[in-house]
């Protein structure tokens, strides 16, 4: 019989003799066999990540003093990153993949264009009269709006509203950081184009027909309204059993792919009274509530989200998902890493 324990034995570095240490720590050598079960730990891989909970209310409250404490002009991007405990707070990670944070923005104010090689998505959580131009389209953020901001696309932000908008970021971050690829460019204002993706591919299964010339955008949908998301959301569960998850996916409208190429984005609605058990999966997932109340369960740590709380949870663990009304349903947008994991072909679905 196969001994499951033959790797328990393995030499530790305190084995090795201080001389032969010493010379492989001149030669910048490093000795694999003690660190091996590290790197390469049994049956599941060594997470950081911690299932966290941010609620809103706490975070709220502090993006207003500090929007009364730093103007713009000293911020750039007044955010406050939500930070998993696991990962450092200094390293400023939810996951291994993704950033979170809660960027706020006043009556009045502009955040200067730049583009960045991370790619970015905004998920409006609060207020009216904001707006996003990205690569000269000009998109408005309304309550669950979805907007994204790819790689290498110009930006800014301005607010022509009377009161503060906020807004959820999600980033790749981690990641382009890691592999030392993350930097940013300054530029000038830009210039409003003509053309919204949102109004162009406002419906499902029809797509404009490009009759004499072909888009050249790489993103041709940069807002996805969430009316429009909700609408599919209340439509698909009329047609669905009570057995299947009511879930859409964010989509880029002419291939079908993710709508960015590393971090997925869905919304899910809890019918009412619903009780749903996601399956462990290899990626890390961040749960936003856009509306209703959902009681969280990831393993032994539980805890109810109300509007605008945000959650994240470890990857290879199985997530359970209460609504906690008995008649209205619940709406969460959902962020994980499984694009990348598939590129990387180490997407699993233990269920």
């Amino acid at each position: 019989m196969e001994d499951n324990n033959r790797f328990d034995t393995l030499g530790r570095l305190e084995d090795l003799p201080q001389a032969y240490r010493d010379q492989l720590t001149q030669r910048n050598l490093v000795p694999l066999w003690p660190s091996l079960r590290g790197v390469l730990p049994p049956n599941i891989p060594t997470r950081k990540t911690q299932t966290t909970h941010w609620p809103y209310r706490e975070i709220r409250e502090l993006l207003i003093q500090a929007g009364e404490l730093t103007p713009i002009e000293k911020a750039e991007r007044r955010v406050l990153v939500l930070a998993n405990p696991g990962h450092g707070l200094n390293n400023m990670q939810a996951s291994a993949a993704m950033y979170l944070g809660m960027q706020l923005l006043l009556p009045g104010e502009l955040a200067p264009v730049h583009r960045h090689t991370p790619n970015a998505v905004r998920m409006v959580v609060e207020g009216d009269g904001a707006w996003t131009l990205v690569g000269g389209e000009k998109c408005p953020m309304q309550r669950g709006d979805l907007i994204l901001t790819p790689t290498g696309l110009w930006h800014e932000h301005g607010h022509d509203g009377q009161d503060p908008v906020i807004w959820l970021d999600v980033l790749d971050l981690p990641l382009v950081y890691y592999t030392e690829t993350s930097y940013h460019l300054e530029g000038p204002s830009q210039s409003v184009t003509s053309g919204q993706g949102y109004k162009a591919y406002a419906r499902g299964g029809v797509a404009p027909t490009k009759v004499f010339q072909r888009s050249d955008k790489a993103y041709p949908m940069l807002r996805y309204p969430w009316a429009d998301a909700k609408a599919a959301l209340l439509s698909l569960a009329e047609e669905q059993s009570g057995q299947d998850a009511v879930q859409v996916t964010y989509v880029n409208p002419e291939t079908g792919a993710d709508a960015e190429n590393i971090l997925g984005f869905y919304a899910l609605m809890l019918r009412p009274g619903e009780t749903l058990r996601l399956p462990a999966r290899s990626p890390a997932q961040v749960f936003h509530q856009i509306e209703g109340q959902t009681d969280v369960q990831v393993e032994a740590t539980g805890f109810t989200m109300v509007e605008a709380d945000t959650c994240c949870a470890p990857g290879y663990t199985a997530v359970t998902l209460k609504n906690c009304s008995a008649t209205s349903p619940a709406f969460l947008f959902v962020a994980d890493e499984a694009p990348l994991h598939r590129k990387l072909g180490v997407y699993e679905d233990r269920g």
